[in-house]
């Protein structure tokens, strides 16, 4: 496979994914059966293999639909890293939180995730952050 096709893959491959946030459903295709995930968190790190393991890890966390408003995404030689912001609604409470994911791709599917998370920040956190904070860039 040539190094566009790869890139072309991967980027088709992130946004699927982005729809798995977003869904809480994972496509068939998206992960390999063995799919590994290693996913970090403030103070907490926890691991899952397989697809169905993977995606009760995801719903365990964010047990609803969310919105992914931003992301960006980058190709690297293995697969892709993709940065996004996600907002959802649980609990009568709006959440956020900024994850960074860096995917392998194998034979066309995501063969392992490391996940790397803000934690989440409830109505009150971000209220304080948009207190305290000037960020430069949203």
């Amino acid at each position: 496979m040539s190094s566009s096709q790869a890139t072309t893959t991967a980027r088709g491959l992130a946004d699927t994914f982005v729809t798995f946030l977003e869904t809480g459903v994972a496509p068939a295709g998206l992960f390999t059966p063995e799919v590994f995930c290693d996913f970090t968190m403030p103070q907490w790190r926890l691991q899952a293999q397989g697809v169905e393991e993977v995606v009760a890890l995801r719903m365990a966390g964010h047990p609803g639909p969310s919105r992914v408003p931003r992301s960006r995404f980058d190709a690297t030689t293995t697969g892709f890293v993709l940065e996004v912001e996600e907002r959802w609604e649980q609990d009568r409470e709006s959440w956020y939180c900024r994850e960074l994911f860096r995917a392998d791709v194998s034979d066309g599917s995501i063969s392992q995730l490391s996940v790397y998370c803000t934690g989440d920040w409830d109505r009150a956190r971000v209220a304080e952050h948009g207190r305290m904070v000037r960020l430069l860039r949203p």
